[in-house]
């Protein structure tokens, strides 16, 4: 039975995500359609990249991933699809694809979609060509082989010899914060040294926890999360709110720049001993 995953910034407030799935199903009843969020940011591509590639790796082979993010932003008259790691990616050609990825798929294919046209007409041809492609087992039945297609990449910290710095890409529900390091690159650039996680107000971590409840309520706490990136935390407390962190967007880190204050809240700069 094939898979068919979806993440957009629609929402749920109104019918857009059930008429999309309603599109699917009539031309393959037998899909398995799965939702992993409808409440990603237009502009947040980071936190986009973070959610999608985190819940993708867990998917089996031949998935097929529908991402509808900022889908107007350009007036395009087609959608990619990338194979990668014997998964398919469905998106707008916006360079969410690389973020997700962290390199360029070798295959890609423009999948010819309605110009100027509403939403739930471009996924009807969406849907036709995922149909297609199910059926043929052949990227190249939906659309056409391309090589060329906007990219960016994931954000990477940025380091010196004695500190490591990286920015917050996401914020859970219980406004636990996660940076853009991971354990690797962590203990690359730690070699065995002691740390200080330092942010606003001069707070400091001076450990890692293997988890939430590892101190006392209240307590300060980081560890490495199930994906792998640092997380910081209070526990039974609202980190982001208490101390005043926002997650990284292009547009706020412009204006933190301009304003010349790096210390936008955003960012998150830990020291070796």
């Amino acid at each position: 039975m094939p898979i068919l995953t979806m993440s957009t910034d629609i929402g749920q407030r109104d019918y857009i995500v059930g008429a999309i799935k309603g599109q699917f199903l009539q031309l393959q009843p037998a899909l398995n359609l799965v939702d992993i969020t409808h409440y990603l940011s237009q502009t947040n591509f980071p936190l986009a990249a973070y959610t999608c590639n985190n819940a993708f790796k867990h998917f089996p082979n031949g998935t097929y991933h529908l991402i509808l993010i900022n889908v107007f932003e350009a007036d395009h008259d087609y959608f990619l699809i990338a194979q990668h790691n014997d998964q398919y990616i469905i998106c707008p050609d916006n360079g969410l694809i690389t973020m997700i990825t962290g390199v360029k798929p070798k295959n890609l294919v423009k999948v010819p979609v309605s110009k100027n046209a509403t939403l739930l007409k471009i996924t009807a041809d969406l849907a036709a060509a995922v149909y297609k492609l199910d059926d043929y087992q052949q990227i190249t039945a939906a659309g056409n082989p391309t090589t060329e297609i906007v990219e960016k990449y994931p954000l990477r910290p940025t380091v010196g010899p004695n500190w490591i710095e990286g920015q917050i890409i996401f914020i859970d529900h219980f406004e636990n914060v996660v940076i853009n390091i991971t354990e690797n690159e962590f203990e690359e650039h730690r070699k065995g040294r002691p740390f200080k996680i330092i942010f606003q107000r001069n707070e400091i971590i001076e450990k890692l926890s293997g988890n939430y409840a590892d101190v006392p309520e209240h307590e300060k706490v980081a560890w490495f999360n199930s994906a792998g990136y640092l997380e910081i935390a209070l526990r039974n407390g609202n980190m982001a709110g208490l101390f005043g962190f926002q997650g990284y967007n292009e547009q706020m880190q412009q204006f933190a720049s301009s304003a010349g204050n790096k210390w936008f809240y955003q960012t998150i700069r830990i020291f070796f001993e």
